[in-house]
């Protein structure tokens, strides 16, 4: 007995249990001939898997493309009513969606036009849990496909329409909510650029409040290597405000198993702003390299290269690990106290100027970027007086913990959905005493 068919088999005495074809009629989509114009850019839209892929809500409205009526009757592509179930059963198994108005769908899908006694929103549901059915039942060798007669015959729970309703309302309670916070945390996240940019470029006055732009006051400005930057900063080069130290280079001698086993940190671990911890490697080093690479909190990692998206990026080390040290690839930059705060360093050298820096300085192949330590060096740092670097690292932060409280938040209500939806879609917790409440 497979996973699904011991989830089928443990639900509700009271709940039917059908097949798809006994809930709906299958009507599968196509594809009009690319090479004749008047096919395509009509009024009826055209949906490809790859648009629910991408899609972050259960109903669809807009597509990419759309036919023309002669497209349609000349392909095998079907009209479906709104309120039908888009189900992707080639390469791309399993994603689902409702639309809201009539469309096609190329023959990458499996779609469900439900009878009247069933609802559409449950089953969107429940078609989180029945990707694992769908991979046993698919074939092929360029792609798994799952065949129409087949898909007819997946069997899925049927129960009464009232109880259908009520847990389908409830679980899209919690997807508006979900919404709703992915879109205030992508709202965040892009003021959060422009405030990075306004912070790093204009900085703060002495009552802690953004200075006004260059072109409102122009006063307050001078011209530097970087760009205009207020009269109180000074554009240096990192390595006079710093030690820069690359890492432990790994191979040669075997080590002495006396040696002291110890936490180092690669390219992998240092990621943009942040650490992935998850998996740190340990090697033996002699005693006076533990001391020679080990990392203290404020020191600033970053990446030597590889690809384009790690050359450069970093963060600080807040000694997440004791002792630490580091590969040769891994950049230990060690700021002067009361000179550079680290923070600021890193928050600079992620932002896009920092970033162009490193691209265009760099040493480049197909795909494959690298700087080396004079590079780095030479990096140039627009610096505020050391008080306004204290200020705009504070300001940052405190942003930073918004961005991480929404996360965290977003992961609740993740968590809280998946809870429900095991409970509610499979009957382990019924939703009839709410339905009695409304009567």
């Amino acid at each position: 007995m497979t996973d699904y068919e011991r989830t089928l088999a443990d639900l509700p005495d009271d709940w039917a249990i059908a097949t798809v074809e006994d809930l709906g009629s299958v009507v599968s989509g196509g594809t009009p001939s690319r090479e004749i114009a008047n096919f395509w850019g009509g009024t009826i839209p055209w949906v490809t898997p790859g648009e629910l892929t991408s899609l972050n809500t259960k109903t669809l409205h807009l597509t990419n493309e759309s036919i023309t009526d002669e497209g349609l009757r000349q392909s095998g592509a079907n009209l479906l009513p709104a309120g039908s179930l888009l189900v992707t059963t080639r390469a791309s198994l399993g994603y689902c969606a409702i639309n809201s108005v009539p469309v096609t769908t190329n023959q990458g899908f499996k779609n469900i036009v439900f009878r009247q006694s069933s609802n559409p929103d449950f089953y969107y549901h429940w078609s989180r849990k029945i990707s694992s059915e769908l991979k046993r039942r698919a074939s092929g060798t360029t792609f798994l496909e799952i065949s129409g007669s087949d898909f007819k015959q997946i069997k899925l729970p049927a129960p009464p329409s009232a109880e259908q309703q009520k847990i389908a309302q409830i679980l899209d309670i919690l997807d508006t909510q979900i919404q709703k916070n992915a879109a205030l945390i992508a709202k965040l996240e892009k003021i959060k650029e422009g405030l990075l940019h306004d912070l790093l470029t204009r900085g703060v006055d002495q009552n802690g409040q953004l200075r006004p732009a260059p072109d409102q006051v122009p006063e307050l400005y001078k011209k530097s290597a970087s760009g205009l930057i207020p009269k109180e900063w000074e554009v240096r080069q990192l390595g006079t405000m710093s030690e820069i130290v690359s890492g432990v280079t790994l191979g040669g001698p075997q080590p002495s198993s006396s040696w002291p086993l110890v936490a180092y940190l690669r390219v992998a671990n240092v990621q943009d702003g942040y650490l992935y911890l998850e998996q740190v490697k340990f090697l033996r080093v002699k005693p006076a390299d533990v001391e020679k690479f080990r990392l203290i909190p404020g020191d600033v990692l970053m990446n030597e290269g590889g690809d384009f998206d790690k050359l450069g990026r970093g963060t600080v080390w807040e000694g997440e690990i004791e002792p630490c040290i580091h590969q040769n690839h891994v950049f230990r930059v060690r700021t002067f106290p009361e000179l550079l705060d680290p923070y600021f360093l890193a928050y600079f050298s992620g932002s896009s100027r920092g970033k162009a820096y490193f691209v265009k300085s760099s040493k480049q192949s197909t795909n494959l970027a690298s700087i080396n330590s004079m590079q780095l060096k030479a990096f140039e740092v627009p610096v505020p007086p050391f008080a306004e670097q204290s200020a705009i690292v504070d300001y940052l932060r405190s942003y930073k913990k918004r961005l991480e409280l929404e996360g965290r938040n977003m992961g609740k209500l993740k968590a809280q959905k998946t809870g429900l939806m095991d409970d509610l879609l499979t009957g382990h917790v019924r939703v009839t005493p709410l339905l009695k409440d409304a009567v």
